[in-house]
């Protein structure tokens, strides 16, 4: 997260310029607020938000690659938490170049552990009982390219928070309009 020094050069500079000392948008975060983004890393937040008496869940991630960011979010109706947490995984993980090192940053347990899950499922040999499908799908995308799965907390103004609050309003979209799937502007 964002020092407090950062913070306050950056709300110092704004009130200067004229912008005021609004919330910090996503894109104009500091590059120190991503960590150390490196050339060959790409770093991509992935956070889920699931509902158990609606079975509705919703998932946002934010890439960093460089210096360009990018995100989506999306979201089922009857759907599990592991469900949702797989979906956006995987949109998290299409498209990236090949061979390209991976950094998986969330706060949610389901998955920063699903790392640990497909090498689980690698190592017994036997199918998972539930959603093999995308099990399969996310096995195949962690074979094609190096990837770490960091635990992260869930900090004001990180890009963790950020894809959270994704995660909810596509949740909450879920529940009254169906599917939902969306590029975060």
């Amino acid at each position: 997260p964002c020092g407090a020094h950062e913070y306050s050069t950056w709300r110092q500079r704004n009130i200067l310029a004229g912008r005021g000392a609004g919330p910090r948008p996503i894109a104009r975060l500091p590059l120190g607020c991503l960590g150390t983004v490196m050339s060959d890393i790409i770093r991509i937040w992935v956070e889920i938000s699931h509902h158990v008496a609606f079975r509705t869940g919703g998932w946002g991630f934010v890439r960093a690659e460089g210096r360009a960011l990018s995100g989506a979010a999306g979201g089922e109706r009857t759907t599990s938490a592991d469900r949702v947490a797989l979906a956006g995984l995987l949109s998290a993980l299409q498209d990236l170049p090949p061979k390209a090192g991976v950094e998986i940053l969330s706060a949610t347990p389901r998955v920063a552990g699903a790392g640990r899950r497909v090498a689980e499922l690698e190592a017994s040999g036997e199918p998972p009982s539930e959603d093999p499908d995308l099990w399969a799908q996310l096995s195949v995308a962690l074979k094609a390219r190096q990837v770490r799965f960091v635990p992260t907390p869930s900090a004001p103004r990180t890009p963790s928070a950020f894809a959270g609050a994704w995660a909810e309003l596509a949740r909450d979209k879920v529940k009254t309009g169906g599917a939902f799937h969306a590029t975060i502007p």
